[in-house]
């Protein structure tokens, strides 16, 4: 699969007392490149689909990211087995290219029904992954 990538430049807001990224910063960006990287595979899709909920988070710190770095963050969905997906998103100092952070996150699928049960995911959202 393609990653898809954005690009952002760290402000105040996304530093601790540390003066550098928040390691909540890190899962606040994985979560949301994936809602992006979903919108874009979806967008011209008009059934309803299901949805994606975290079942956990790993995340590995390599180096630190301090006010006005360019980060780059890429994300690609490793794997597909029943309901599981894992999602590996990737922080690269946009200059060095260093990796910065990582996250690899299993989301799990549920139905778009009102029960909201694990369900496997759709082979059009496999095609869709994989068509990416």
């Amino acid at each position: 699969m393609k990653k898809f990538i954005e690009k952002i430049v760290v402000d105040q807001n996304h530093l601790d007392e540390l003066n550098h990224v928040n390691n909540i910063q890190y899962l606040r960006w994985a979560q949301q490149i994936a809602k992006s990287h979903w919108q874009f595979l979806t967008k011209n899709i008009k059934t309803p689909l299901g949805i994606w909920v975290v079942r956990n988070h790993e995340i590995e710190y390599r180096i630190s990211a301090f006010l006005n770095d360019h980060i780059t963050i890429s994300t690609f969905i490793e794997t597909i087995k029943g309901p599981i997906s894992i999602r590996i998103v990737e922080f690269n100092d946009s200059k060095s290219k260093k990796l910065i952070s990582k996250v690899k996150t299993k989301w799990c699928y549920l139905n778009n029904n009102d029960d909201k049960k694990l369900t496997f995911v759709p082979d059009a959202i496999h095609n869709l992954i994989n068509s990416d």
